[in-house]
């Protein structure tokens, strides 16, 4: 008598965080968020071997202003440099920017968050009264009084975006270690005699990894569309060094005989920011979804 064999079943990822892989593939637009910012990043990295020239070489005086073809795919700027270049280049420089922003802000946001999650009471006062102060004062105009005073550049852009961009951080910190703090193995911790830094550095602030993880992607977007509008407005990034707010100011003076110059950077910022914005919320999502709306 003849058994029919039935094929073993594909084994499934557990635990949290195969829970928040289900999660995060079921949201196609964080999915696609991903693949894109993924894309663009490579795209970056490999600027150099993709790249026919460089940056700020002007090679193609001749064909100034020339629209995108076959040779020129994003055309050709008024200085004679290959715009799909220039367009890569300046993709390095606006993520570079926020990632390094966004570092900063988790360096400021995990102790401000953690210290008003744990300690509860006028630290925690303290804490949401500065978040308070750091939400209503506009980060642009925090740069162009910075950037008057000091000069602009990366590194003042950096400062500023980090500065305003760990708002987020601790709001997602705070609200993760004022949950946990009377789970049982921090009670235990601390009928040992734990310190309240012990028990931060080795228990909490380890279990706060996911929204850590959250609001450093969230970062991101926040400092380079901060970039873009200090490169627009002439503080940003200084010239020749490719920037897509650059690229976007020069472009508005061409846009109506030689769309290329504003359309490609344009798009090229909104498509990026887009794409970190729905691959941060959907990472949000999906490691924790109770911090939905904090």
């Amino acid at each position: 008598m003849s058994t029919a064999t039935q094929a073993a079943p594909r084994p499934r990822m557990r635990g949290p965080l195969g829970q928040a892989w289900r999660r995060f593939t079921a949201n196609r637009a964080a999915v696609a968020g991903g693949i894109t910012l993924s894309a663009i990043v490579l795209l970056a990295l490999l600027a150099p071997l993709i790249a026919p020239t460089g940056p700020n070489d002007q090679a193609f005086l001749a064909r100034s202003l020339a629209p995108p073809s076959a040779e020129h795919w994003f055309g050709v700027d008024d200085l004679g440099r290959d715009f799909f270049t220039r367009i890569l280049y300046g993709a390095r420089i606006s993520l570079a920017i926020g990632f390094l922003a966004a570092f900063g802000a988790v360096l400021i946001g995990i102790p401000l968050g953690a210290a008003a999650g744990y300690f509860g009471g006028w630290t925690d006062w303290a804490v949401m009264r500065t978040v308070e102060l750091f939400s209503v004062v506009p980060p642009l105009l925090a740069a162009l009084l910075l950037g008057a005073a000091f000069g602009g550049g990366v590194v003042t852009i950096v400062v500023v975006a980090g500065l305003f961009g760990w708002v987020q951080v601790c709001l997602l910190v705070r609200a993760q270690v004022k949950s946990l703090k009377e789970k049982e193995f921090i009670r235990a911790a601390r009928a040992l005699g734990a310190t309240p830094g012990y028990v931060l550095r080795r228990h909490l602030v380890p279990n706060a990894v996911s929204p850590i993880i959250v609001g450093f992607v969230l970062a991101i977007p926040l400092a380079m569309m901060l970039e873009a509008s200090l490169s627009f407005l002439g503080v940003g990034v200084p010239p020749p060094t490719p920037s897509w707010g650059q690229m976007i100011n020069t472009g508005i003076n061409f846009m109506y005989f030689y769309w290329h110059m504003a359309v490609f950077p344009t798009a090229a910022l909104g498509i990026t920011v887009l794409a970190t914005s729905l691959f941060g919320d959907g990472l949000r999502d999906a490691l924790d979804p109770s911090l939905k709306g904090v």
